[in-house]
């Protein structure tokens, strides 16, 4: 049987220590089967087993293998499409629901790290960096949408007070969410599969769910097993493939590139980054960075839709990275890779449920570190026949991608392609 390891990135190089996971290889019989041991399947496991349901997660290669190992590592709050646009979309109750949760994902991530003592270097603080007048008044704007929901750990920065936080001259304000922050991703989600098992739920890896038999009583095949459930949970996002085709006609895989430096010794990392938030910008392509618990500088950007694999990503990375620090020019790239994300056409997450027992939630659409915790929540609720939250989301409108499968991703380049220009000229 095909052995899928990680890919090699900076973050599973830096994993903490974890015992083997078996491959499923028997049948077995469960409350709920979970599709996936990414964030979404591992929040959605934890909450369902701390209200007393039996779970097993099945995940095709190693926990945390997909986005949830491989990303920026950024707590950022909201949706890939902020509030203004949920409330411009549907009603006023349904806004209002959306708009509480839109900061409650990272409150759910301080409580896993602090209730099973997860290891993953978790920092307070992230900073939205404005490149152009527009965009700093883009911020402003959402600085006064966010604290009308409650959400008041904001400080909005001029050009001088940025320069404080991160040594590039590039930027001409931003805010400072201190809400918000960075952790190491994989060990975050390592920690949380070991919450999992500590409650008594199992996980088998190297076991991709091949079949889903549905009906009153669902099964999942694995190569070598299968799972009975009660209920199902699809969290595979950009990596479920076609398991379930109703939920691939509206959304789209797509890549995004890191590359991580070797280590850049205190002086430097204090120098770039004082108070170690890590940092994003407001173009529609942006890019992000921050620092690793052993001062590396973690860069990342751009996005290959259809999720190809660039031949070189540290040719498409480091130029972004000394544009915004050219005194790196020296310094070695230690690790380079891409991870995909799921892409819906709203930007918005598709949340729902398919006959009367299979639940799914994907397409974060790159917004993912956050939405996907509270997204296991909300689904655990479902479950356990609190909808109100869930509802919120899975009537949300979704449509598929203009030129269906064939032409989607060059229809999606260009239109990225305009947004990007907008930003170059500042529109």
């Amino acid at each position: 049987m095909a052995n899928t390891p990680y890919p090699q990135s900076y973050y599973a190089a830096s994993a903490n220590p974890v015992p083997p996971r078996p491959a499923l290889q028997e049948e077995v019989q469960t409350d709920v089967c979970v599709i996936g041991a990414g964030y979404t399947g591992l929040s959605s496991a934890l909450f369902l087993l701390e209200a007393g349901f039996s779970v097993t997660v099945l995940e095709a290669a190693k926990v945390g293998f997909g986005a949830s190992g491989r990303n920026g590592g950024q707590i950022v709050n909201s949706y890939s499409r902020d509030i203004d646009v949920i409330e411009r979309t549907v009603g006023p109750k349904q806004a209002q629901l959306l708009g509480q949760m839109a900061f409650e994902g990272g409150r759910i991530i301080r409580e896993r790290v602090a209730k099973y003592n997860i290891q993953c270097d978790l920092k307070d603080g992230g900073v939205f960096a404005a490149l152009t007048p527009k965009q700093m008044g883009h911020l402003e704007s959402q600085k006064r949408l966010w604290e009308r929901y409650g959400h008041t750990q904001l400080e909005l920065m001029d050009q001088k007070r940025i320069r404080e936080v991160v040594d590039c001259d590039q930027y001409l304000g931003g805010m400072l969410d201190m809400s918000g922050g960075h952790i190491h991703p994989l060990n975050l989600a390592l920690g949380e599969a070991a919450a999992v098992e500590s409650l008594g739920g199992k996980i088998y890896e190297q076991s991709p769910a091949v079949r889903i038999e549905r009906g009153a009583n669902p099964v999942v095949h694995t190569p070598q097993g299968k799972v009975r459930a009660k209920f199902i949970i699809v969290a595979g996002n950009a990596y479920l493939g076609n398991l379930v085709p109703e939920l691939a006609s509206k959304s789209m895989p797509c890549g995004t590139q890191v590359i991580t430096t070797e280590p850049l010794g205190d002086d430097l990392a204090r120098q770039l980054l004082p108070q170690d938030y890590c940092v994003e910008d407001c173009n529609y392509l942006l890019d992000y960075y921050r620092l690793t618990g052993d001062k590396r500088l973690i860069f990342g950007g751009g996005v290959v839709y259809g999720a190809r694999d660039p031949a070189n990503i540290e040719a498409i990375i480091r130029p972004k990275m000394l544009k915004a620090f050219p005194q790196l020019k020296d310094v070695k790239i230690d690790y380079a890779w891409t991870g995909n994300f799921l892409l819906t056409l709203s930007r918005l997450p598709q949340v729902g449920r398919l006959g009367d027992n299979i639940y799914y939630s994907q397409g974060c659409s790159g917004h993912g570190v956050t939405y996907t915790h509270l997204a296991g929540k909300v689904l655990a609720e479902a479950l356990r026949g609190q909808a109100e939250r869930f509802d919120a989301f899975a009537e949300l409108p979704h449509y598929p991608f203009p030129g269906g499968q064939l032409l989607r991703v060059p229809f999606s380049a260009l239109g990225a392609w305009y947004y990007s220009l907008r930003d170059r000229l500042g529109f």
